[in-house]
């Protein structure tokens, strides 16, 4: 994790920059996925936390080192989107670098999915599972998330991303299809 790339949205007036922020980071996990690549991390320079306020901003910071980055890069993942992102160069990581582990936090929200299964597994009807569900109020959940399809479902679902606490030293370790790991971490400047 000695390189990182910027990748920054740019304004566009007919997409709000969430829709545009989940197409890049889908394309993004269609790329590692293919790469099959568990050495390049994400984090959201510009993410905000809050219930009202969560969003990952409008930069996406790739972390690795220079050859996997340069691989990754010669893919044509960004095709059609290149003219909606502004791509900085490879550049080293300052030393001065603090470190934080960016990774997927799951939440039980309530949703339909989550009724459907508990009438199954209660071996109850629909609407009883409904109304049991109804009176629950979700989580309020303050993280950010960008909206993604799943590529074996095809369901819209919300991943939701958590950065931990600003720390030191580096943790080593791989980071999944989506640049997210439990227990590594990556380099944190501005």
């Amino acid at each position: 994790m000695d390189h990182y790339i910027d990748l920054r949205l740019r304004p566009d007036p007919d997409f709000p920059p969430a829709m545009l922020m989940g197409a890049l980071y889908g394309r993004l996990h269609r790329a590692l996925f293919d790469l099959d690549a568990n050495d390049i991390g994400v984090s959201f320079p510009d993410h905000k936390t809050g219930v009202k306020a969560r969003t990952p901003g409008d930069r996406l910071r790739l972390h690795g080192t220079q050859q996997s980055l340069a691989q990754l890069m010669t893919q044509p993942w960004l095709a059609g989107m290149r003219e909606l992102v502004e791509i900085a160069e490879t550049l080293p990581v300052p030393d001065d670098a603090l470190h934080r582990v960016v990774r997927r936090r799951q939440f039980k929200t309530g949703n339909d999915s989550q009724v459907k299964r508990y009438a199954r597994r209660h071996a109850i009807d629909l609407e009883e599972a409904q109304a049991k569900f109804a009176h629950t109020n979700g989580p309020r959940i303050p993280l950010p998330f960008v909206s993604l399809s799943s590529r074996s479902s095809q369901q819209r679902f919300a991943l939701f991303i958590e950065h931990g606490e600003p720390q030191p030293t580096p943790i080593s370790g791989h980071f999944n299809h989506y640049g997210l790991s439990q227990e590594a971490t990556v380099p944190w400047f501005f």
